[in-house]
């Protein structure tokens, strides 16, 4: 995506999500940064060996995050 036919934007977009697909994550069951990314939405610790779902690009989406954050509040009361 790195032509001139296609706009600034729409190529900053494109590096954002590389960018996130490509970062390592904290594994949510041994605390260490060794999550990767291994499919469309597959996340895999290298370090435990534990598999998750996710989001698409990144390990957690914005609405992810609120879903977790209302069942949560939910739970306690």
């Amino acid at each position: 995506m790195r032509t001139p036919k296609f706009g600034a934007s729409n190529r900053k977009l494109v590096d954002k999500a590389t960018k996130a697909k490509k970062a390592k994550y904290e594994c949510p069951k041994c605390r260490k940064k060794m999550l990767e990314r291994k499919g469309n939405a597959l996340w895999l610790c290298k370090s435990c060996g534990s598999k998750y779902a996710g989001a698409a690009y990144s390990f957690t989406s914005e609405s992810g995050e609120i879903a977790k954050r209302l069942i949560s509040e939910y739970s306690e009361s």
